[in-house]
């Protein structure tokens, strides 16, 4: 089975206001090499937009994998480690429960804007799709070529 890290994190510029414009990114490492993708979400929250992030990185694996997925989001990782109570976003975790139900998932929570190389990639690249209002694939290749090889 592929070992796959996956480093992930959701932004929604205005949260809580009435035109929230969010976006999810997800950087897919194996074998020290990056693919980023990422989605325009729309009026999402923060919370939504944290939990497409991951599951867009782990629909975007074409096998099953064992993963070690990296989020900034307590609320993601305490909820598929711990099992906190899900009272809202029920079409969210359905679609991330199903996501990850073909995978081995280690769910790790680490420190968002912390210095964490990718992770800090990934927020920035978050912010400017919410920002622009739509994926720029060639920005987000773009984005992982400065990583370079290396494993996390």
């Amino acid at each position: 089975m592929k070992q796959v890290t996956i480093v992930c994190d959701g932004s929604s510029l205005g949260n809580g206001k009435l035109n929230p414009r969010a976006a999810a990114v997800a950087v897919l490492g194996f074998k020290g090499y990056w693919k980023a993708v990422g989605e325009y979400l729309g009026k999402a929250t923060n919370q939504q937009a944290e939990i497409a992030a991951a599951t867009l990185g782990l629909e975007n694996l074409k096998e099953p994998c064992k993963v070690k997925l990296l989020s900034d989001s307590r609320y993601v990782v305490e909820t598929m480690n711990s099992g906190w109570k899900r009272k809202t976003n029920h079409d969210w975790w359905q679609r991330l429960d199903k996501a990850a139900a073909k995978h081995t998932v280690e769910w790790e929570w680490i420190k968002g804007h912390a210095g964490h190389e990718v992770q800090d990639i990934v927020d920035k690249a978050a912010r400017k799709i919410a920002k622009q209002g739509k994926v720029d694939q060639e920005a987000l290749d773009e984005a992982v070529m400065g990583i370079g090889v290396q494993e996390i």
